[in-house]
């Protein structure tokens, strides 16, 4: 199988917490450590920022927030999930020990060079990650020539150039809206997560729920997957914004179409597979929201959350508690810790998509109320697997 194994739901007792500490044993450690502490801090600070209570960065403004958004959190998650599936996928081994170590220091590094004036190696060390991440997933997938997934390789690529491409904009080098930067890495990472969210959700689905029966149909694969694509395209010609929004609602219907097929509805009892579908669902509305955009029904700020609130962030938090779970020996259940964190990310959502849309005198309230619950969310899951992804396997297999 390609996927990552969905091991057993049930046990009926954990064995005791293992000794040793394992936080370098595998990928998906210490990156779904990091991110999810930044992620509750870097949210804090942008709502403050927002407010008027902080100054800017050397990235002004939203541009900050939506890089650390998208290549602070966002990636740190990518590589935290890739380096642990290519080594299911292929079975090669991917950077452990001093090389993982390597990875997180050079993805902290960015993280704190963008709160300097070193403008020049902000851009250079930011664009380094991706490309250090794909060399890292690429040699197992050369050697077990799984080119299957190699596509990976190149999205990752794609990601440092267009870093480096929003720097050099920023910094007035290169003639480039930086708005579009980080709307190109949004179309990437929306495709990045339709891929793996048609790969894995109906699997978790299958396996989670007996008798949901979640299924894929061909042409509405082809069709969803394609959609993305054209729209990628679309935003990196800059077309006019009416077609942008034709794509986008056409799109959207697709992606409906696909969760349709899912049957989301079977999975209301099960929380780490209706935070999935709850995600999923995400990526519809921010696609409908795209198209009413376009059509200047709303403001395009509304589009992007539902996008990177409600679909990366649910998305995002069910894989890294589901992967941490299954790859550290663990029953795959949700206990009341992951319920929280996965109603907090959702409230959150609605509360910075809908809220703002509802009631615009409020604006500003729900810009700071969604970015505590948010902050809250990940907090949770920090504090609630530093222990799960510091310790060895329950098990004692490797990993």
């Amino acid at each position: 199988m390609n996927e990552l194994p969905l091991t057993r739901r049930l046990q009926p007792r954990a064995p005791p917490a293992a000794a040793g500490f394992a936080l370098w044993n595998l990928g998906f450690r210490p990156f779904y450590l990091l991110a999810s502490v930044f992620s509750a801090v870097s949210v804090l600070l942008w709502a403050a920022q927002y407010s008027g209570w902080l100054p800017s960065s050397y990235l002004q403004g939203p541009l900050w927030h939506g890089h650390e958004m998208l290549f602070g959190y966002t990636l740190a998650v990518i590589a935290g999930f890739l380096l642990t599936a290519v080594r299911a996928w292929t079975g090669q081994p991917t950077p452990t020990g001093v090389p993982l170590m390597a990875l997180a220091a050079l993805w902290v590094l960015g993280r704190v060079l963008v709160l300097t004036p070193l403008d020049t190696a902000a851009a250079a060390v930011n664009a380094a990650f991706p490309i250090a991440l794909a060399v890292a997933i690429g040699i197992p997938l050369a050697r077990s020539r799984n080119f299957r997934n190699y596509f990976f390789v190149g999205l990752l690529v794609l990601m440092g150039g267009l870093i480096l491409a929003l720097h050099l904009a920023a910094q007035n080098i290169f003639e480039l809206p930086p708005r579009l930067g980080l709307l190109l890495a949004m179309d990437v990472v929306l495709f990045i997560m339709t891929v793996m969210g048609g790969r894995v959700i109906p699997m978790f689905t299958n396996n989670g729920v007996p008798g949901a029966g979640a299924t894929r149909h061909p042409i509405v694969e082809k069709f969803a997957l394609g959609s993305v694509l054209v729209l990628f395209l679309a935003d990196l010609l800059q077309a006019q914004s009416a077609v942008v929004a034709a794509i986008a609602l056409i799109a959207a219907i697709a992606h409906g179409a696909r969760l349709a097929l899912w049957r989301s509805w079977w999975t209301l009892a099960t929380p780490l597979v209706w935070i999935l579908h709850a995600a999923y669902a995400w990526i519809v509305v921010h696609l409908a929201l795209r198209g009413l955009s376009g059509l200047d029904v709303l403001a395009e700020s509304f589009a992007v959350h539902a996008l990177t609130m409600g679909a990366i962030g649910g998305l995002t938090l069910g894989m890294m508690t589901g992967t941490a779970r299954g790859h550290t020996g663990r029953p795959l259940i949700a206990d009341g810790f992951e319920l929280a964190m996965f109603l907090l990310v959702q409230v959150a959502a609605v509360v910075r998509v809908f809220g703002g849309m509802a009631a615009p005198e409020l604006y500003l309230s729900s810009v700071q109320l969604s970015g505590l619950l948010w902050s809250a969310a990940f907090g949770l899951y920090a504090v609630r697997y530093w222990p799960v992804l510091t310790r060895a396997r329950l098990d004692g297999k490797p990993g």
